[in-house]
């Protein structure tokens, strides 16, 4: 399935519910590997060929990994470190992220006015509680997948490999790239290596 499909896939639930508030939405994951165990060894994250620039955004989902990696005992290879080089780290952490529409929720009115039982002079009358909302409207939807590759230097080989995916509301809660990748980034590695082959969902 193409990473456009697979975004839309995991948000379907949700663009057809016709969700009127912001809800928690999950992450998907999928992890392939080697057999473990993965050798804990220094990394240098770099963009995979399809990321055309290192922007400010991508920085922010680099430092997610990276908070994630050092977690687990890997170490960041440094520049003038002659013992621990960028240029002879023992992985390459080859990363890159995807965002595309998927979609729309409404968006729940902050002010609802209602009318019940009551009169408007002669036989004009509004009653049986009626109510309507004002200030409502639509808020876009954004699929956002992480995709990581960590590769052992020496011989190219991919030992691990994985992608996160999840929706976000525009305007909600936790919407910022910083709080994206976060989430994006402690899902992909949780229970790391996981189990290869198989997609779960993190809540």
């Amino acid at each position: 399935m193409r990473r456009t499909g697979i975004m839309a896939a995991a948000g379907l639930a949700l663009l057809t519910a016709g969700c009127s508030t912001t809800p928690h939405i999950p992450v998907d994951v999928t992890r392939y590997h080697l057999d473990p165990p993965i050798a804990r060894m220094t990394y240098t994250i770099q963009p995979l060929s399809t990321q055309p620039t290192i922007s400010q955004e991508y920085q922010q989902y680099a430092d997610a990994v990276a908070t994630q990696l050092n977690a687990l005992g890997f170490a960041p290879a440094s520049a003038g470190n002659d013992d621990n080089d960028i240029g002879k780290s023992g992985y390459i952490a080859a990363m890159s992220y995807t965002r595309a529409p998927v979609g729309t929720v409404r968006k729940r009115p902050p002010l609802s006015i209602g009318l019940g039982g009551g009169s408007f002079g002669g036989d004009v009358g509004v009653g049986g509680g009626a109510s309507f909302g004002i200030g409502g409207g639509v808020r876009q939807v954004i699929g956002t997948q992480l995709s990581v590759q960590l590769r052992r230097r020496s011989d190219n080989t991919v030992v691990w490999e994985g992608r996160a995916v999840t929706q976000t509301v525009i305007g909600g809660k936790d919407s910022s790239t910083a709080a994206i990748a976060q989430k994006l980034a402690a899902a992909l590695f949780k229970g790391f290596p996981g189990e290869s082959g198989i997609t779960i969902t993190v809540k």
